[in-house]
């Protein structure tokens, strides 16, 4: 009788679900993860970029300098809640021929530490590197409010 009994409890399938469970959950969780970190990924891409066109805006008006443009983007940053050290923005001016005339362009780039730190911190445990750490960059550009004048020589 006993061999009966043993063979029966081998081929009972409860907690076959638990199983499948624990097999499951870790690629559950890193989807849910995933989704989490592109979602910060992509609210401070679009707060960087936001603060770039800020920058531009303040650097193409008269009477503001790049100064002006630097303090109007870190505080649009402060505001957002990116508060972390980032490189100082890059503000180019330069000229283009339009036509006879030229026009005067400024770029601003702003460029932001991210950290992926809900997928990198799983990831590493199954040897992937070099997710930790990324930089989100943006760049604005702008025409000058100044009247066209001819180009120079």
């Amino acid at each position: 009788m006993r061999p009966r009994a043993r063979r029966s409890t081998w081929s009972s399938e409860s907690g076959a679900e638990l199983i499948e469970f624990a097999l499951a959950l870790p690629m559950l969780l890193l989807l849910g993860f995933g989704i989490l970190d592109f979602g910060i990924l992509f609210q401070r891409y679009e707060v960087i970029t936001n603060a770039a066109r800020e920058g531009a805006r303040v650097a193409v008006l008269p009477g503001y300098g790049t100064a002006d443009a630097i303090a109007r983007i870190g505080q649009y940053m402060a505001a957002a809640g990116l508060t972390a050290a980032y490189p100082a923005p890059v503000i180019v001016t330069a000229t283009i021929p339009v036509g006879a005339q030229c026009a005067t362009l400024t770029s601003v780039t702003v460029t932001y530490p991210q950290t992926l730190s809900l997928v990198a911190g799983i990831a590493s445990y199954f040897g992937a590197t070099g997710l930790s750490r990324t930089g989100i960059t943006a760049t604005a550009q702008m025409r000058n409010e100044v009247p066209a004048g001819g180009c120079g020589p």
